[in-house]
């Protein structure tokens, strides 16, 4: 019962502390403005608790802590009507530009904090040169197989392994063709049989396996450094990994609801620091993908705001609502898609049976 009420609170945090900061973005931005806001919620749902601020704000708590939102005062243009200066259309576009740049900036200062926090506080990770695991790609043979984190590799195909490069040159050799692994888990020796994945990019054997990192400790500038490098570092590799799918006609392997979850709850279970880091990263993934210039997201809706002061004035109420419905059949066809793929990955966990270990070596 406990562990999954542990799960339970680690993914109200991670979902309500990502989204509603997002939010927060925005509204802290239109206060600053100028801007009346209307609602300002943490959650969604039904209010249980709130309170009209003096401004006006309604201040509130809803019944799904998943996130939050925040409602500025004319956020729906009106032809015709001329919208009053307290008002979000009553501002140019620059300043509602910067109202939804707001949000995903939020995003990256959260996930920076958070990584600056764990590396204070842990060090920055190196790679450590054990055979031991320290993290693991849900789904891989490696996982499907039992193999966990602090297990250590001693032995692939027969030959003895001492350092993590020599574990990973033996796994490298055989893409797509069974091999032999034995770790030691809990003292006790064990060996499984499993078949290394292809990675295409250099067509190496991959059983989803990573080393366990060991920390150099650094101050608060070197952390801070390190914080500004993984958001930097991680938005990078998204936008590459995108490309390569993309160039290579190859299905992306998006994680919908259910794989965040199931990723949250895992990190909760393993340490502050992986749930900590975990948030970030997802910190990381929401901030840009609000960037991208899909219409009802941030980026769409900046886009149409550089339109509007390249263009001189903003777009019609029809362009605008045709953009909308592009913009909603994009995003459920991609959360229906997201959503198979967890499907795909937890009908595979589920169906394939773990290879039984043999008994414990001699």
């Amino acid at each position: 019962m406990i562990h999954y009420l542990q799960s339970a609170a680690a993914v109200v945090l991670t979902f309500g502390m990502v989204i509603f900061l997002h939010e927060s973005g925005h509204f802290f931005v239109c206060r600053w403005l100028g801007v009346r806001v209307e609602q300002f919620a943490f959650g969604f749902g039904p209010e249980l608790v709130g309170m009209t601020g003096r401004q006006g704000t309604r201040y509130s708590i809803r019944a799904l802590p998943l996130g939050g939102y925040v409602k500025p005062a004319g956020e729906e243009m009106e032809e015709g009507v001329v919208p009053a200066p307290d008002m979000y259309f009553g501002q140019n576009w620059k300043r509602r530009l910067a109202i939804v740049a707001a949000g995903p900036i939020m995003n990256y200062v959260l996930a920076f904090t958070l990584f600056t926090i764990v590396t204070y506080a842990k060090g920055i990770p190196e790679a450590g040169t054990a055979p031991v695991i320290g993290n693991m790609m849900l789904g891989y043979p490696a996982d499907r197989a039992g193999i966990g984190l602090d297990d250590t590799i001693v032995d692939v195909n027969g030959q003895k392994i001492r350092t993590w490069d020599q574990a990973a040159d033996a796994i490298h050799r055989y893409p797509e063709k069974e091999i032999s692994i034995t770790y030691e888990h809990a003292g006790q020796a064990k060996t499984v049989k499993v078949t290394p994945r292809k990675d295409e990019t250099t067509g190496n054997g991959v059983i989803g396996i990573m080393p366990k990192e060991v920390y150099r400790a650094v101050g608060f500038g070197g952390a801070a450094s390190e914080g500004a490098r993984q958001c930097w570092a991680l938005t990078a590799f998204t936008v590459k990994t995108i490309a390569s799918k993309l160039s290579h006609h190859e299905r992306p392997d998006l994680a919908g609801p259910v794989g965040i979850v199931q990723m949250v709850s895992r990190a909760a279970h393993s340490g502050w620091d992986n749930l900590v880091s975990l948030i970030g990263l997802i910190s990381v993934a929401i901030g840009f993908f609000n960037i991208l210039p899909v219409p009802l997201l941030d980026g769409g809706h900046a886009a149409m705001y550089v339109w509007e002061g390249v263009a001189g004035h903003p777009p019609t109420k029809e362009t605008v609502a045709r953009a909308q419905n592009v913009g909603i059949a994009f995003l459920l066809s991609l959360l229906l898609f997201a959503t198979y793929n967890d499907v795909l990955r937890l009908r595979s966990e589920h169906s394939t049976p773990k290879p039984p270990a043999e008994q414990p070596a001699h």
